[in-house]
């Protein structure tokens, strides 16, 4: 019998060459797939990185960081011994700490912070102007600062005005025996209880009002029944430590020492600037009876 020669040996590898092909075709789809997808998600990630760079641009457009020690942003809460700041990140002071309030050519003494003045203790100090014929003294802002408190009251009959100002680093500054005000500052002051004799108790601002350093805010000052008595108080306070003064205990102790100002008040002369520091401390001290005793200026 002849042998018939076996055709399924020879059609195996056509069939196998086939499916390879296949195999083949569809790998290739899907790596041009896959590669195309992947560009695709690239694009897309590319696209989302590009999103914080819009977002600093818009930060570009809003306030400098210097703003945000602007006075506005500390609020100063009144404590039983003093005043307490919203936050504890606070900006350091200028240099020099304050602007001189007053146009030193016309001023010939100046009254000492931290001494006794007619039988009452005044931790803050002032200025006099003897030769002066009239009352009109301009006294400016010397910090930036807010006005927290204040008062009108009586001398002799006279009204008198006083202002304490906090700045954004915990300096308080005292403004008193202010004359007529600057029209922003007579508002305020408008908003005080009636002004009695000899009662200048402060009255707490809610809220309390910005205030811009160099801005005017009296044209007169002192008073005026009797003579001209031109002159007006200025005193300045770390409301954040106290004194030198008040680690005496004994000193704290006595009464006029008041926590609140006493025991923060400072000698100001050299937080002015230089120029006008030299001139303040080589006039004489105002008062006839104390001199330049002080307790806090050595």
């Amino acid at each position: 019998m002849e042998t018939v020669p076996e055709e399924k040996s020879n059609k195996r590898p056509t069939k196998y060459i086939v499916l390879a092909i296949i195999a083949i075709f569809a790998l290739a789809i899907g790596f041009f797939g896959v590669t195309s997808f992947q560009n695709k998600q690239k694009t897309n990630d590319q696209k989302e990185v590009s999103r914080p760079n819009d977002w600093k641009e818009d930060t570009n457009n809003q306030k400098d960081p210097e703003e945000k020690t602007s006075t506005n942003k500390v609020t100063w809460m009144p404590t039983a011994d003093g005043w307490q700041a919203s936050t504890s990140d606070l900006p350091s002071c200028p240099n020099p700490v304050i602007k001189t309030p007053v146009d030193l050519t016309n001023v010939t003494s100046i009254l000492y912070p931290g001494q006794t003045r007619g039988g009452d203790y005044k931790p803050h100090g002032g200025f006099r102007f003897n030769n002066a014929t009239s009352s009109e003294v301009t006294v400016a802002a010397p910090m930036d600062a807010v006005v927290v408190n204040g008062s009108r009251y009586l001398v002799g009959g006279e009204l008198q005005y006083v202002f304490d100002f906090i700045s954004p680093c915990g300096m308080m500054y005292r403004l008193g025996h202010l004359l007529t005000l600057d029209p922003k500052y007579q508002k305020i002051a408008d908003s005080f209880p009636q002004a009695k004799e000899g009662d200048s108790r402060t009255e707490n601002l809610d809220p309390p009002i910005e205030v811009t350093i160099g801005e005017t805010i009296a044209t007169e000052v002192g008073v005026t029944k009797g003579g001209i008595n031109a002159f007006f108080d200025f005193g300045v306070y770390n409301v954040l430590i106290k004194n030198e003064a008040s680690q005496s205990a004994a000193w704290a102790a006595k009464p006029e020492h008041d926590p609140i100002l006493a025991q923060h008040a400072l000698c100001w002369f050299d937080m002015l600037p230089k120029e006008d520091a030299v001139k303040v401390k080589s006039l004489p001290g105002a008062d006839a009876v104390a001199g330049k005793t002080s307790d806090f200026c050595k």
